[in-house]
């Protein structure tokens, strides 16, 4: 079966089938299909698109390029989260630990942030010595010491899309909806779990801004994870602003053990809540959304879900005492308060706007070798429809490196805008899909 017959098939709109899908992903994969064809296979996708039986092979086939954990020796339920990315999204830390605490295990196998989205992997890292580079066997022992590991994607795992997506990413082919879906659950699924709450973000800061598209992609993501015998559901979330207040590794990492304390901001505290009630109702630990929310707000207004993210903490190799002294976190050397040249409400932020503003300062990655300053980034001190006077802080700048302060500074002080009326509001819940 021949790598360029495949091509053609799908430059001409036809239906591959799961032969040629696996051929073609397992011959690249040993590298006896060359870059510039799979470059070809990703652009003719691109215009040509996959139906869902396709989506499902190239999961697969991608899935089963590397090792699928094997995680049955672990008497429970394993379940995890996979958020497509925003401005501010830290659910992770939060939800994480909260759904141990209750009961269920959690593989979490977490990206880095690029461009104006965060990522898991460095606000982990902003704590002192925690390691998200373990080996499958140091995760597996970790899974089953404390029912959660926290890890990034390792050469075992689907290595057919990390060659993959680096090729998307430089062939103008990332915004393809099969290979967004099928990179994404390849990946979650070869993590050997038996269910997956899918966050899709939408609005200004997601990678998908309408709601048609997010909805799209989380419909398709759905079918592929249910395809696979995988008990799947998905919530359309809210990102026409940052989640919580605050943007940049060390000051999100501040910000979810302050939420595991019962003193984080009510959006962030409220997202995580609702994930973490989905993450229990499709492990099968309650008889409903109701009793899995009650669960969630047990574990966190009794400290279990702090606990256990100490424990992980300490298993991975880092500070624990970060959960009682955020000073142990990185801090920035200088601060800077933007205050309202007017009185008025917050009538508009634009999302992404502060995501790149936050990337200038050194908090996200501009290119995959960007270095990452921890202690970096933006609180808002003011969030949709709050009230604000003339003079009043409503963002603050953490900064160290102050050669793109100015750049940064506009941008944040154009992405608010103070009305005379809040806007209407809106849903951090859109739609469900179950």
């Amino acid at each position: 079966m021949r790598a360029v017959d495949t091509i053609q098939r799908k430059r001409d709109g036809q239906e591959l089938t799961r032969a040629e899908i696996e051929a073609f992903i397992g011959g690249y994969t040993r590298g006896e299909v060359p870059d510039y064809q799979a470059s070809a296979l990703a652009m003719a996708v691109f215009f040509r698109g996959m139906n869902d039986a396709e989506t499902v092979a190239l999961t697969e086939a991608m899935m089963r390029s590397g090792e699928v954990l094997d995680l049955s020796s672990l008497p429970g339920p394993k379940v995890d989260k996979h958020s497509t990315g925003g401005v501010g999204d830290k659910t992770s830390l939060v939800l994480a630990p909260l759904a141990a605490a209750c009961g269920v295990y959690v593989p979490m196998i977490s990206g880095r942030g690029l461009g104006h989205t965060g990522g898991t992997l460095d606000k982990l890292e902003a704590i002192p010595g925690f390691r998200v580079g373990l080996s499958l066997a140091e995760f597996r022992d970790v899974l089953s010491r404390c029912g959660l590991g926290l890890i990034g994607q390792t050469p075992e795992i689907a290595p057919a899309d990390r060659k993959l997506y680096a090729l998307r990413d430089v062939t103008a082919t990332v915004e393809s909806r099969p290979l967004i879906a099928a990179s994404i659950m390849s990946k979650k699924m070869a993590e050997g779990i038996d269910a997956l709450i899918l966050d899709v973000k939408t609005g200004d800061g997601a990678f998908m801004k309408s709601f048609e598209d997010s909805k799209a992609l989380a419909e398709t993501m759905v079918a592929i994870g249910r395809g696979m015998g995988k008990k799947v559901s998905a919530l359309v979330t809210d990102m026409d602003q940052p989640l919580g207040r605050t943007v940049g590794n060390a000051l999100e990492t501040v910000e979810c053990i302050e939420t595991l304390k019962g003193r984080g901001p009510r959006d962030l505290e409220s997202l995580s809540i609702e994930l973490t009630a989905w993450m229990l109702r499709l492990a099968g630990v309650v008889a409903g959304l109701d009793e899995a929310r009650a669960r969630a707000r047990e574990a966190l207004a009794s400290g279990a879900g702090l606990e256990k993210f100490r424990q992980v903490i300490e298993l991975q190799g880092g500070d624990p005492r970060v959960c009682d002294d955020s000073g142990r976190l990185a801090k920035a050397a200088y601060t800077v308060e933007l205050r309202s040249p007017r009185d008025g409400r917050v009538a508009g932020i634009a999302c992404r706007a502060i995501g790149h503003a936050a990337m200038l300062l050194g908090a996200g990655r501009e290119t995959v070798d960007s270095r990452i300053d921890a202690a970096v980034g933006i609180v808002l001190d003011k969030k949709l429809g709050d009230p604000v006077a003339r003079g009043e802080r409503y963002a603050t700048l953490h900064v160290n490196d102050k050669r793109r302060l100015a750049e940064a500074r506009r941008m944040v002080e154009d992405a608010f805008r103070i009305g005379p009326e809040a806007p209407p509001a809106s849903p951090l819940v859109r739609l469900v899909l179950d």
